[in-house]
């Protein structure tokens, strides 16, 4: 018979041992609390020629990390920063992003603006299979500004952390007040909070700055007073996008990206694309927006001179716009404009062409004027981060990420299924800093983000119209893919900052 005392001690043992394991599983809980995210920084030092100069510059790929509740690490944003050195607090700071939302920042920075850009051809063909020429770019403006370039949660590396909340990171709003802390973290790590400030982006990035430019400058908390806004390719008024039944909007703010299309395939005839899409804004906000609104009570004397306009202007038959009801959506244009040659035509750039399957479809397979230059900047983007800056991870480059646009959040308010636009932010901006300007760059042959509905958005009332400055050039959404419009871009973009 065993002891009381040994009685005693067996029964314990069970208790002991579960304290233990309790002991060990908290240390383990802690251990885990505490391997907290290391943000992580490389930098290199580099000399290249810009505008003309030679440069000197540090280049720096750095992780921010963004936290919440009781300092929960959320997100991981990661910026890559181009610095003359040594360092001059009085030079401006150009802050750069894409847009999608969910694109990163590689198409601005490996193909207009960085250092460095990816060679792909010129003259709207394919970009072919690797190894693709990561060259020296002097259109970079680093002779004239330092560049950040910033890839927002969910694009490029950034991303959000295991459990985090989309819902605070994927959103018109919720997007800008990231990018807004990560803009005023730089500018504080770095002593430019004097310095001359740029702010700008591309496509969806257009809308992104209208939205930050309201978190940095629509408080009275921590303002910070932007000198410049530098939009390509807009979109700031959605009524202009793909249209909706009874969106007869989209239809007008089309009509004139149509003609330029048309002239450039040798569908039309005209002096110039500048002399069609002249003739086609007029057609489209005069006879043909009539015709639109007019609906089934317009004569048939009217529609019959309104076709044959239509026709002369797209280069697609009466037949076809009568079956159509005069209403060609962009993505019917992309098929039929050259469907008797048997290819579509590019939705980011019309200059390029693809085949499909067949010759039936209603619309196009895919985009020509996307694939025909993605792979090129996702090689160069991740051979650019990894091998020539340093940068460590196991991340996929996102260039066009998927899991923004499944989150992101559309509404910005006033009232019930109201159509989205950012426009007034920006003049609600202007109005208050008398000293902020506006350069906006479109392409003729942009379906994706029509230059007629860029016009339409930025000459609406409330937008200083003496300090806005439009820009266009021969190419598309990227059109800075064409060396001769790079070249352009750069020059417009230096002597934008270089008047203040």
């Amino acid at each position: 018979m065993k002891s009381l005392a040994a009685v005693a001690l067996i029964a314990a043992m069970p208790m002991a041992q579960a304290g233990a394991a309790m002991a060990q599983d908290k240390a383990s809980g802690e251990a885990k609390t505490a391997k907290a995210i290391e943000a992580q920084v490389r930098s290199r030092d580099l000399v290249g020629t810009f505008g003309g100069q030679r440069v000197p510059y540090r280049a720096t790929i750095a992780e921010t990390i963004m936290t919440g509740d009781k300092d929960k690490q959320e997100a991981v944003i990661v910026t890559t920063s181009y610095v003359k050195t040594p360092a001059d607090a009085t030079r401006p700071v150009f802050f750069i992003y894409n847009g999608g939302p969910g694109s990163g920042s590689v198409w601005l920075q490996m193909g207009a603006f960085g250092p460095k850009r990816v060679g792909i051809p010129p003259d709207a063909r394919d970009d072919g299979a690797p190894p693709y020429p990561i060259l020296d770019n002097p259109d970079s403006l680093l002779d004239v500004a330092d560049l950040v370039f910033i890839d927002p949660p969910g694009t490029g590396f950034s991303y959000l952390t295991e459990g985090a909340d989309p819902k605070k990171y994927y959103g018109l709003r919720e997007d800008a007040r990231a990018v807004a802390e990560v803009i005023r973290r730089w500018i504080n790590d770095n002593g430019r909070w004097n310095s001359p400030k740029y702010l700008g982006g591309e496509s969806y990035g257009t809308t992104r700055t209208a939205m930050v430019v309201d978190e940095l400058e629509g408080g009275t908390f921590n303002d910070v007073s932007l000198n410049g806004l530098i939009l390509i390719s807009t979109i700031l008024d959605f009524a202009a996008r793909e249209p909706t039944p009874g969106n007869e909007m989209a239809y007008v703010m089309t009509l004139p990206n149509m003609a330029a299309a048309a002239f450039y395939h040798g569908k039309v005839q005209a002096t110039s694309v500048e002399a069609i899409s002249e003739e086609a804004r007029q057609f489209a906000i005069g006879p043909f927006a009539t015709a639109l609104l007019k609906g089934q009570d317009l004569p048939a004397a009217e529609r019959a001179s309104v076709r044959a306009e239509l026709s002369r202007l797209t280069g697609l038959s009466e037949t076809y716009l009568e079956q159509a009801d005069l209403r060609v959506t962009s993505g019917r244009f992309y098929k039929e404009l050259l469907r008797d040659r048997g290819l579509t035509i590019g939705r980011l750039d019309a200059r390029y062409t693809g085949v499909d399957y067949d010759r039936a479809g209603e619309t196009p397979d895919n985009d020509p004027s996307f694939y025909g230059i993605d792979a090129g900047y996702t090689a160069a983007i991740n051979s650019w981060a990894r091998e020539g800056l340093g940068f460590v991870t196991d991340r996929q480059y996102q260039s066009i990420g998927r899991e923004p646009g499944q989150h992101w959040n559309w509404t910005l308010g006033g009232g019930r299924n109201a159509y989205l636009n950012v426009a007034p932010l920006i003049g609600k901006a202007m109005r208050e800093n008398s000293g902020l300007r506006l350069f906006n760059a479109q392409g003729y042959y942009d379906f994706a983000t029509p230059f007629f509905g860029a016009e339409y958005s930025l000459n609406r009332f409330g937008i200083p119209q003496d300090r806005v400055e439009l820009k266009y050039y021969h190419a598309g959404h990227m059109m800075y893919v064409r060396d001769e419009d790079r070249e352009a871009l750069s020059r417009d973009v230096r002597a934008f900052i270089r008047a203040r």
